[in-house]
């Protein structure tokens, strides 16, 4: 009789799995583009079924932004993680300086044929949109939450427009810069200044917001 894995064996290869199929359609969409290459085509280049695929990435949009949940999450992570005595702005201000000393993806560090794939594609353009409109609703909640705001606050939404602009704005100059060729090193020491400037243009207005 077959016995089954321990559940820690079966998540592993679970894991692997969905690493796999995600790194062979993230090679397909950069080699052919997103919208050329078919849910067949990644399931034959991962040697799964094409049910599998769909099992693991419901919409294909997923296979190409693997890192989307932990994108609109970060935000309101970052609030929720703030010190004593540290602002919401303080609080994103510094997370983002250690997303650029990390080249984590999640900021946009993904490399020039990454980049060149959504820009190229209208597709995963929009969905990209919607991520960033997910990203601040979920940092409104967070400052809601932070502030004690009662239910249909403008507040925290207002504030979350702003700094959520914020990283919008920071997050599309490091595409702008990686399709110009500039190696991820320079791209951070470009941003660590352009971004001190956005942050401090925010500084009047919210500095004081969310204080722990």
């Amino acid at each position: 009789m077959d016995v089954e894995p321990p559940l820690g064996l079966r998540e592993t290869k679970k894991q692997e799995t969905r690493q796999l199929i995600s790194d062979q359609a993230t090679r397909l969409f950069q080699q052919h583009g997103f919208e050329a290459t078919t849910i067949a085509e990644i399931a034959t280049a991962a040697r799964v079924a094409k049910k599998t695929v769909t099992n693991y990435f419901a919409r294909k949009e997923d296979l190409a932004l693997d890192h989307q949940d932990e994108f609109a999450a970060s935000l309101a992570r970052a609030v929720d993680s703030r010190e004593p005595g540290e602002s919401a702005l303080a609080a994103l201000r510094r997370g983002f300086a250690t997303a650029l000393r990390g080249r984590d993806p999640v900021a946009g560090f993904a490399g020039s044929a990454f980049a060149r794939m959504i820009a190229d594609s209208p597709t995963l353009t929009a969905r990209l949109r919607e991520l960033h409109d997910q990203r601040e609703r979920a940092l409104a909640e967070a400052l809601a939450a932070a502030t004690g705001a009662s239910a249909g606050d403008i507040a925290p939404r207002a504030a979350a427009a702003q700094l959520a602009a914020a990283h919008r704005l920071l997050f599309d100059r490091l595409q702008e810069l990686t399709l110009a060729g500039q190696g991820d090193a320079r791209i951070a020491k470009t941003l660590a200044v352009e971004a001190g400037q956005v942050f401090d243009q925010l500084e009047p207005a919210l500095g004081w917001y969310a204080v722990r």
